[in-house]
Parts: C-alpha cells; sequence; structure tokens
C-alpha cells in the first residue's frame, strides 16, 4: 500500500467522525511528515548516483528527519497509531542502515525512533530488538533505553507477557553491562523468567529456567561472568548487524564462554567457574 493510498484511507475515516478543518489538518501534517522523510530517501539516492555529502550535508539531513519524527510524536492519529508507529520503524532501518551518513554523524537520533515507536505502539513486539540495541549500542544510552523497555512492558497485557519476555531480559542486559545497576538486573531477570514461564511450550520453559539462573547468579555473586555471558548472549542473538554480533562474540569469549553455531543458531556454553 502507497503512502499515498494509507492518507486517502485516514481521510476516509476521519471524516466521518471529526470537523472537515481538523481531517484536512491530519492530512496535511501527515503528508508533510512523509515529504521530509522522502527528501532524505532522495538525498541518498543522490549521493549515492552522483557524491557523498559533506558532513555538514550529513548533519542537516538528519536534523530534517528528527524534526519529522518530532512532528509524528505529536500528530494525532485518532487510532492509527499503529500505522505511524510502523512508518516510523521502517525510517528507522533506513537511517540505521545508511553505511555512508553514519560514520559521519553517529547515531544520535535513535532514541527519538524508539520514542515514537513505543508511544504510538507498545505492543509493536518485533521493534524492540532492533531499537533497543540501536540506542544502547550505537547511540550510547543505555539509560533511554531501559526507560523506553520499561514503558513498553508497562503497557504489555497479560496475555502477552509470555511472548514478550524478551523484554525484561533486555532491560537487564543493560542494567548488567552497561549501567552497573546488578540488583535491579537480577529482578529484570526474575521477570522474565515469570512472563515466560506463563507458557506451557518446552522452549518458553527453558527460556525461564535460563533467566531465573542468571538471576540466581546475580544473587550470589554480583560480578558474575556466567550471568555476563548471558547478557552477552542476548545481544549476540538478537543482534541486527555483524559487527555487533561479532563485538558480542568477542565480549562472550574474554569472559571464558565458548560460543557453538549449529545450523546457523548460536548457543553458548557457560564458564566452568563464575
Amino acid at each position: 500500500m502507497t503512502d499515498s493510498i494509507k492518507l486517502t484511507a485516514l481521510a476516509s475515516v476521519l471524516s466521518r467522525k471529526t470537523p472537515l478543518f481538523v481531517t484536512v489538518a491530519i492530512v496535511l501534517l501527515s503528508y508533510g511528515t512523509i515529504a521530509h522523510l522522502q527528501l532524505s530517501r532522495l538525498s541518498e539516492i543522490d549521493r549515492k548516483a552522483d557524491r557523498p555529502l559533506t558532513k555538514a550535508e550529513y548533519l542537516r539531513e538528519e536534523q530534517q528527519t528528527q524534526a519529522s519524527l518530532k512532528l509524528l510524536a505529536k500528530l494525532p492519529t485518532f487510532g492509527f497509531d499503529n500505522l505511524i508507529a510502523n512508518w516510523s520503524f521502517l525510517n528507522f532501518l533506513q537511517y540505521f542502515g545508511d553505511d555512508q551518513a553514519r560514520p559521519k554523524t553517529g547515531y544520535r537520533i535513535t532514541p527519538d525512533f524508539f520514542q515514537v515507536v513505543v508511544d504510538r505502539d507498545p505492543r509493536f513486539l518485533a521493534m524492540y530488538p532492533y531499537l533497543s540495541a540501536s540506542v544502547s549500542l550505537y547511540g550510547g544510552k543505555p539509560q533511554e533505553t531501559v526507560r523506553l523497555l520499561q514503558q513498553g512492558i508497562n503497557a504489555i497485557p497479560p496475555a502477552m507477557q509470555s511472548e514478550a519476555y524478551f523484554l525484561w531480559q533486555a532491560k537487564a542486559t543493560d542494567e548488567l553491562l552497561f549501567l552497573g545497576k546488578t540488583q535491579d538486573a537480577r529482578r529484570s531477570y526474575e521477570m522474565a523468567a515469570s512472563w515466560a514461564s506463563q507458557s506451557k511450550d518446552p522452549q518458553m520453559q527453558a527460556i525461564a529456567a535460563r533467566s531465573l539462573q542468571t538471576a540466581q547468579f546475580l544473587a550470589t555473586n554480583p560480578d558474575s561472568r556466567r550471568a555476563r555471558v548471558g547478557s552477552w548472549y542476548n545481544i549476540l542473538t538478537n543482534a541486527i548487524d555483524q559487527p555487533t554480533r561479532e563485538f558480542a562474540a568477542k565480549q562472550i569469549q574474554a569472559l571464558g564462554g565458548e560460543i557453538v553455531n549449529r545450523n546457523g543458531a548460536f548457543q553458548v556454553k557457560l564458564p566452568q567457574t563464575d
């Protein structure tokens, strides 16, 4: 479905429930936001076809994207929040994967993408591994990751808890590895075990057991190498790019863990001693 078709459908629904001037304003704001984001795409196409942009041009492009995100954050949607979340997430993937711009500007606005998506659709579970890892590892703001993960966790209904257990694991990873909040990490792992154990699936029961084991490592040894290996393993398995996977693998090996790749699936052996 094209952007124009989406907006036409949105306008059609709104016209039955809202005054005409409100509908027109929403549609215009939506088109303006999309135009900002499309300009960034066109800039990327142009520079790949012609020449790389200067650092100042890359920064200006990023500022345009950030302005668009701020507009999306405020845009009234009248029940179409999931469309805004999906659109923002797709543009995050484009932003993250722009290997010409990111070395110049860094990943400064990754929290802005995460904020828009979690505000609009906190039950959009598929986006969390991508956004949380990018904000912590690339954006360098694990405290923002923890805050946004907690915001998402608070919005998960009981019926979805078993499939959303990994939000607690991601939160524990940041608390343990990047923020040094060992006891917060222990409690988060306990909550991950509690949520995963609600499923009768044997695989989920195994995940619950591993999370509880990690929490117990931290309870007896706040500097537990096994717990840290488990946390890096979470990053390894959820990594969205090869450099992150390689970095996580090196951290696991440095802590005495062993990585086994079986048919494309990673497994890790914990250190013999803690």
